[in-house]
């Protein structure tokens, strides 16, 4: 797993994870990628610090979580618990929801760029989450 700082043509940055960096060229340049904070599609690596492992062993290094890490685990229990999980349902679910189809609520789960695009374009109000869901079916 490699991190990359990343940052979108707005000037947001922001951090994700990757498998590789072939993965990341991968996904870059299937339009995959999206600025996590208002969801541009122009995103490429910013220039980051690299980080040190100090020579002593993993249990002499006593770790806390970062501030940023904490709030999105905060953020991830409060959907997971709020929220009910439609999967790959999402576009169709928050489509029909606005289009007065069927009752609202708070729903989480996967959209495809296209379909996001969409959604964005009709009006639709929806926000891409900066994690995955954990739970991949109903």
């Amino acid at each position: 797993m490699i991190r990359f700082s990343l940052k979108c043509d707005a000037g947001h940055r922001f951090d994700s994870w990757f498998q590789s960096a072939g993965a990341f060229d991968k996904l870059c340049a299937s339009g995959m990628l999206a600025c996590a904070v208002c969801g541009s599609g122009a995103v490429d690596k910013a220039l980051m610090t690299p980080q040190v492992q100090h020579g002593r062993a993993d249990t002499d290094v006593q770790t806390t979580p970062h501030p940023a890490e904490q709030a999105l685990a905060e953020l991830r229990r409060r959907v997971e618990e709020k929220a009910d999980y439609v999967g790959p349902r999402f576009a169709r679910e928050a489509r029909d929801m606005h289009e007065g189809l069927i009752p609202e609520r708070a729903i989480y789960g996967e959209a495809r760029p296209d379909e996001a695009r969409r959604l964005i374009e009709d009006g639709v109000p929806v926000a891409r989450l900066p994690f995955t869901p954990r739970r991949r079916s109903n």
